[in-house]
């Protein structure tokens, strides 16, 4: 998505070898009309499939995932990293860990908003090792639903979690896929889409 690819080489802001700091517009400080686009674009990606609820994680993915969820007029969930008191009992919960933060993370989903009867889309901010993915995909399994596919906004093509998803022939589209850091610069891949379905 072009759209998304200039405005990470405008505003993105790569550290180390492998994080790349995109609060200008997504993780902390969020781009409406951005994220609008986005959400049309997983929705052109996805509108085949019949999904009844989209799944992210607090809180990076809650803004793409809510105008996602806005094109397909169904609700957005997301996954609670901390619990609090009106959030205690009928859980499903999962451990993800964050290499960013270098903590485990117990996230958790109410039992009344998720069921057998949902074909869910998760939509994430982004894919590099995959743990956010899966603590996601455990909960869609303990709740009997369906997974229909992942819809990541940027994806790190050099880390391993892409490689999960299409192992185990999970539907992922990515809007941005980067397959290195080159001297503080972002280089994207030539594949744009980013298709994977089995």
């Amino acid at each position: 998505m072009k759209l998304l690819e200039d405005r990470i080489k405008k505003d993105g802001q790569v550290l180390g070898e492998d994080v790349l700091k995109v609060d200008n517009f997504l993780n902390h400080q969020v781009d409406p009309d951005l994220m609008f686009a986005l959400g049309q674009e997983f929705y052109e990606r996805f509108k085949d499939l019949p999904i009844t609820k989209i799944l992210t994680v607090e809180s990076s993915g809650i803004a793409p995932a809510v105008m996602t969820g806005y094109q397909f007029h169904v609700p957005v969930v997301f996954a609670r990293k901390h619990k609090s008191i009106t959030l205690k009992e009928d859980l499903y919960t999962s451990t993800v860990y964050s290499y960013t933060k270098k903590v485990n993370n117990h996230i958790s989903i109410s039992k009344k908003f998720l069921n057998e009867n949902d074909n869910v889309l998760i939509i994430d901010d982004f894919l590099a090792n995959g743990q956010a993915v899966e603590g996601l995909i455990d909960i869609i399994q303990q709740a009997n639903a369906t997974l229909s596919g992942v819809g990541i906004v940027i994806e790190k093509t050099f880390q391993k979690g892409r490689r999960l998803l299409d192992e185990r022939g999970i539907r992922t589209e990515s809007l941005a896929r980067i397959k290195a850091f080159d001297n503080g610069q972002v280089v994207f891949t030539e594949d744009k889409g980013g298709r994977h379905a089995d």
